[in-house]
């Protein structure tokens, strides 16, 4: 017997109609991930988003599809390959798991991607916001979403002035407010208005208990390891040479990270010379 769907508050309906309202006046239409439904395109998207404004990846979305239009064409392709065309973008193991979940695509799934959250996160690097992401996008299932945008949304009409509040509580109001008819679209929606927020009211993250604050991106280990992928993207280089190069930076610090990324198979090392993966 299917589940009759809980009647909705006064705040919650209020909640729906400002959101579908700033869409049909503000709404990012023109996202090019928002005109597909391949799944594999849809998935490229979410990584790239992943800690990465919108501004930020709309160029490289494009550029990537264009050496890697397809799962094939990805999982065909040498990490080294995949990595280059992913300067900019950091956070580089995102593009070795993007890349082995395509090879798994292939290999196991005959070129078809999972149509389950189940199925999607047996993939590598897809967690359950990723996989529930690919449901909503590209097969337009009701998955609810949390991330940064949906987040603030619901902070900001639910839970005003108050702090350390958890995804827990936020859940069954995303869930009762959650378009069943048109996933897709809602949710587009509901990180369009966040984003909105986040513009005009500030980060109501800081509310989340979630919540963790970014260290100066300069000062930090990501940096280091993305110049070290940036200079060897160009042409392989001896330890002595890439030190030399990156001269500006804690030599302890570049050490420590070429090991973290030796460990991660995310570079090669033969003799002195370091290069990107074949």
């Amino acid at each position: 017997m299917e589940k009759t769907k809980p009647s909705l508050t006064k705040p919650e309906q209020k909640f729906i109609e400002t959101v579908w309202e700033h869409y049909r006046a503000k709404g990012r239409h023109d996202l090019p991930w928002r005109h597909t439904t391949d799944p594999y395109k849809i998935l490229v998207s979410e990584i790239m988003l992943q800690q990465t404004q919108v501004s930020r990846v709309l160029p490289k979305y494009k550029e990537f599809l264009k050496l890697f239009p397809n799962t094939k064409k990805l999982a065909e392709a040498t990490l080294g390959d995949v990595l280059k065309a992913w300067q900019g973008l950091g956070y580089n193991r995102r593009a070795k798991f993007l890349k082995e979940a395509a090879e798994v695509v292939v290999s196991e799934h005959k070129g078809k991607w999972p149509k389950t959250v189940k199925g999607l996160q047996t993939l590598p690097g897809v967690g359950a916001y990723t996989a529930g992401a690919v449901m909503s996008f590209a097969y337009n299932e009701p998955v609810p979403l949390i991330e940064t945008n949906v987040r603030t949304a619901y902070l900001h009409h639910f839970f005003k002035n108050q702090h350390g509040v958890p995804d827990s509580d936020l859940i069954p109001i995303i869930e009762r407010t959650l378009d069943p008819r048109q996933p897709r679209e809602w949710h587009w929606a509901l990180m369009d208005y966040g984003s909105h927020l986040k513009a005009t009211v500030g980060n109501l993250n800081t509310q989340s208990k979630s919540y963790k604050k970014q260290s100066d991106f300069k000062a930090s280990n990501r940096y280091i390891r993305g110049a070290i992928i940036r200079e060897l993207s160009k042409q392989p280089l001896t330890i002595q040479k890439l030190f030399s190069k990156l001269s500006q930076m804690d030599s302890g610090r570049i050490e420590l990270q070429l090991k973290v990324l030796l460990e991660e198979n995310l570079l090669l090392k033969i003799g002195h010379q370091l290069s990107l993966p074949n």
